[in-house]
């Protein structure tokens, strides 16, 4: 769903999404102290594996994100993360590629980015209530619907031939929505409860 391959969009809109890219990942390197590398390592490498598991849907296909759940536990350290990520697909499996690679990154780990802050905004630090998993839940399922738009607004960009291919994006999109939603507010609301200490640190 969010993988766009090498040969597709125009050169502004790779420009735009390098440069977007490149800022992205300076400050989320910033973030990051000896003491978080393990923690970005595990979730950059549960976001390849996860990314890299495709289900058909008509006559494209989806898989899971999870850039909502790397928003919230990272904050902005999930942009080098998950460009990381992108960078080893497009490598080892042909995922995407490297021409369009900020593109790409850009379209999922913004997305991630605002689900942080959208979950920041919505709990309270110290709550380990419903609330948190409402919280978690809405910046997941929010962050693929901000990805599902940002690939459309890519596209639609890129060419007005593309413009068929926005109702395919929106239509894969729906359902990874419900199960993300759904999953990350299980994975906050449990980690809330054992490690709460992820969640109140530092974003």
């Amino acid at each position: 769903m969010a993988h766009i391959p090498d040969g597709v969009l125009t050169m502004p809109v790779l420009l735009g999404g390098g440069a977007v890219s490149a800022a992205g990942t300076w400050m989320g390197l910033r973030r990051i102290g000896p003491e978080r590398m393990p923690q970005v390592a595990v979730l950059s490498a549960v976001f390849f594996v996860a990314s890299l598991v495709h289900l058909p849907a008509g006559l494209a296909s989806v898989h899971l994100l999870l850039n909502g759940l790397m928003g919230v536990v990272l904050g902005m350290a999930a942009y080098p993360a998950i460009m990381v990520a992108l960078l080893l697909q497009a490598v080892l499996f042909g995922f995407g590629g490297l021409a369009v690679l900020g593109v790409n990154a850009a379209n999922m780990a913004v997305p991630a980015l605002l689900a942080g802050w959208l979950f920041r905004r919505l709990r309270r630090p110290g709550d380990f209530s419903r609330r948190t998993a409402l919280a978690a839940g809405s910046a997941g399922g929010g962050a693929v619907a901000a990805t599902a738009l940002l690939v459309a607004g890519s596209l639609a960009l890129s060419g007005q031939d593309f413009l068929p291919a926005l109702t395919v994006v929106a239509a894969t999109a729906a359902p990874v929505m419900v199960v993300e939603t759904v999953f990350t507010a299980a994975a906050i609301g449990l980690l809330a409860r054992v490690r709460p200490e992820l969640l109140d640190g530092p974003p």
